[in-house]
């Protein structure tokens, strides 16, 4: 993802000052290098662990934040308090795919109708590579609560596959007893994460809060 980041910043309009891996991190061009003092904008694909370090040095140096990683939620709270006490933007996402975001506002409303149309249950499938680690996946659980915040009071039932190369399809069902409805998104590659977080980093620069795509892209909620 740090490479597509690099590669496509050019189209819009950004220039990146560098890059912290696992292997820098803890170095001299770690998060607490002055080499990043003039960084507008950090943008955040790294591991769930990494989250919850390098966010709050990141918005105590005055730098907002795009969050793409995936499966820190239980470190949020705190994240959450860092980035208000430091008067920071951050746009957090577990899929920055424009595609995604107006799918998860497409299968909220869906579900809004099936929730008064008892006979029919409901059930969600996501498919990835085999080296994502978490597992039901982040958009899956997004997709699972915007179905529940609509009114879908019935069980939801998840699975997950996790083989080769998939870049990433999320498929939400409602089944009735003579019909059902199925709705899909897949990834063709991971070219839209990297145009997403490239477009939230844009937008998110000077702004002060907690944001999701779709306040980047302008899709209120049901």
């Amino acid at each position: 993802m740090g490479r597509l980041v690099e590669s496509l910043a050019p189209e819009y309009g950004c220039e990146v000052a560098g890059a912290i891996d696992s292997r820098s991190a803890a170095g001299p061009n770690g998060v607490a290098s002055d080499r990043w003092k003039t960084v507008d904008v950090a943008i955040d694909f790294s591991t769930p662990s990494a989250v919850a370090v390098n966010l709050p040095a990141l918005v105590r140096r005055g730098i907002d934040v795009v969050v793409g990683t995936t499966g820190w939620q239980k470190d949020e709270p705190g994240v959450r308090s860092a980035a208000s006490d430091a008067h920071a933007g951050v746009v957090a996402a577990p899929n920055f795919s424009t595609g995604v975001v107006i799918f998860e506002a497409i299968v909220e409303h869906a579900a809004a109708l099936f929730a008064a149309q008892g006979e029919f249950g409901a059930w969600l499938h996501e498919a990835h590579h085999a080296g994502k680690k978490d597992a039901p996946s982040g958009t899956a659980l997004l997709l699972k609560r915007a179905m529940e915040r609509s009114g879908f009071t019935r069980p939801i039932d998840i699975s997950s596959t996790r083989a080769g190369h998939i870049p990433g399809t999320h498929t939400v069902g409602f089944d009735g007893a003579a019909e059902q409805i199925v709705i899909s998104h897949a990834a063709r590659d991971r070219s839209a994460f990297a145009r997403g977080a490239l477009l939230a980093a844009k937008w998110v620069k000077g702004k002060r809060g907690w944001f999701t795509m779709r306040d980047v892209l302008g899709i209120g909620r049901t």
